[in-house]
């Protein structure tokens, strides 16, 4: 079965049609909010190739994980009283890399679902991911840890973050429709 939607189906390219309902119960403000983040339901482009999503995901693990090893060895080099941080140790940046690029990964063809212009809004997603990962950087460091080795680990966070969405968004990208002219039902709760 293809992912093209055909010219004929009342919803075609409207994936998430009976959400209309739920979003319409929503007061005004909230739904000019979704217009902001340009959440509107209505992508206008074909989702990632599964198998390029799978591609993009274990590349951008690998990539994260490169880019920590190598951050942490150049911490190490120039700041060596973080020799023997805690949280340079592969065992426990590893496990949270794979876990938080793997959730990254998985929220992508979400986005690509829920918005026409999901480069836009994952990049924003992905800012705001990282400023909210930092808060625990910021935990450890009021508690005592070094300066210089929670400063590396939030420089790791921005290198993830980086990687990830130019990973997803260039290995596994949304596609055109093949036609540009098709007709679309429209989204009531947008026309406002």
């Amino acid at each position: 079965m293809s992912d093209r939607p055909t010219r004929d189906h009342p919803y075609a390219g409207y994936p998430l049609w009976f959400v209309d309902d739920l979003v319409e119960k929503l007061p005004p403000s909230a739904r000019r909010w979704l217009v902001l983040a340009k959440m509107d339901l209505d992508p206008q482009h074909i989702q990632p190739s599964p198998v390029r999503w799978v591609f993009a995901l274990i590349v951008a693990n690998l990539g994260s994980l490169a880019s920590d090893a190598i951050l942490v060895a150049m911490g190490t080099t120039l700041f060596p009283s973080t020799r023997g941080f805690p949280h340079f140790l592969p065992s426990d940046y590893g496990k949270l890399t794979i876990i938080g690029v793997t959730i990254a990964c998985i929220a992508w063809p979400i986005v690509t679902r829920i918005s026409s212009q999901p480069r836009w809004l994952f990049l924003r997603l992905a800012v705001l991911v990282t400023l909210f990962l930092w808060l625990p950087d910021l935990w450890i460091l009021a508690h005592g840890e070094p300066v210089h080795g929670v400063g590396v680990l939030m420089v790791m966070h921005l290198a993830i973050a980086f990687i990830t969405y130019n990973t997803l968004v260039r290995l596994a990208p949304v596609g055109d429709l093949d036609e540009p002219s098709r007709a679309v039902t429209p989204v009531p709760w947008r026309q406002e």
